[in-house]
């Protein structure tokens, strides 16, 4: 993993930790229910970083004999844990918070010390989502934000970019709603913004779940990569034609590769052996996240 990628969560983690505190002896003072599910949105996400740096350690484990193909997929589990935290702690909770505000509204008291706490959260969200987009646009390589996403197999940088931005568009909410209730006297508003809040955590962690889910099932490598295996291996005097090459990624900077070719049937098997080795080195120099190779020679699949 990219030390750049560490430093993006160590931030966000930091951050998040002193604004839950912040947010939480506000909404102690004030009685404010969106204060309070702002406060638990931090706490999630702090831990939410934790869990993305235990994935990452334990990710870096070697292979051994119960892991033949190490433990990259272990960052993909994680994420996927990370996505449920965010539905059922951060979305749960803010939600049920905010109904029973609006069923049961209470008056918010020194509403002032929210609107601090709401500007320095601002603030140290947009510290942490700026580092995280900064690393993020480092991938995007002229393709659009969707296209980026979908292509990466790191999912660290997206979860912890699509955190904070739902962290600092629940800011808006929560300051929206803290408005209304002050000027029009409502403290309805307040449990609406609770339940807004909750509304954003749980689509963004709906989006974290399907993406992250078709990482740990298993994606191919990006078609870039295929294409130019393909390539190498279809360059080869002693290749009559590339059946397949597959790809699989077993973590971020992991890939394994297969490739099925037909080989020229006079060709001496010692010839044979030494041009698998050629492609096999070639392939590895060429793309160094290819971590394990595997060729398969076998009669061509072509029609006819």
């Amino acid at each position: 993993m990219a030390h750049g990628t560490k430093f993006v969560i160590y931030a966000a983690l930091f951050g998040n930790g002193l604004i839950a505190i912040t947010k939480f002896v506000a909404a102690a003072f004030t009685g404010s229910a969106a204060m309070m599910a702002e406060g638990i949105h931090s706490v999630v996400d702090t831990g939410n970083q934790g869990l993305l740096l235990y994935g990452m350690k334990r990710a870096q484990r070697p292979a051994d004999e119960r892991f033949p193909f190490g433990h990259g997929k272990e960052i993909y589990f994680w994420s996927f844990i990370v996505a449920i935290m965010v539905f059922a702690v951060g979305a749960g909770v803010s939600i049920y918070e905010g109904v029973h505000r609006v069923l049961h509204p209470e008056p918010i008291t020194d509403p002032f010390i929210n609107y601090i706490v709401l500007a320095l959260a601002a603030a140290f969200e947009s510290v942490a989502w700026w580092f995280a987009w900064r690393a993020f646009r480092g991938q995007m390589r002229g393709r659009g934000l969707a296209a980026t996403v979908r292509a990466s197999k790191d999912p660290t940088l997206f979860v912890v970019l699509f955190e904070d931005s739902a962290a600092l568009l629940g800011l808006i909410v929560a300051a929206i709603g803290l408005t209304l209730s002050q000027v029009l006297a409502l403290p309805i508003f307040d449990g609406i913004a609770s339940i807004g809040i909750g509304c954003i955590l749980a689509s963004t962690a709906i989006w974290l779940a399907v993406r992250t889910k078709s990482l740990l099932i298993g994606e191919a490598a990006d078609p870039e990569l295929v294409a130019d295996v393909h390539a190498r291996a279809a360059a080869l005097s002693a290749v009559e034609h590339v059946n397949e090459v597959l790809t699989l990624h077993m973590g971020p900077n992991h890939v394994l590769l297969t490739i099925s070719i037909d080989a020229r049937n006079d060709l001496p098997a010692g010839d044979l052996e030494q041009a698998i080795e050629t492609l096999t080195c070639e392939i590895k120099a060429a793309h160094p996240d290819i971590g394990r190779v595997f060729i398969e020679v076998e009669a061509s699949r072509l029609d006819g």
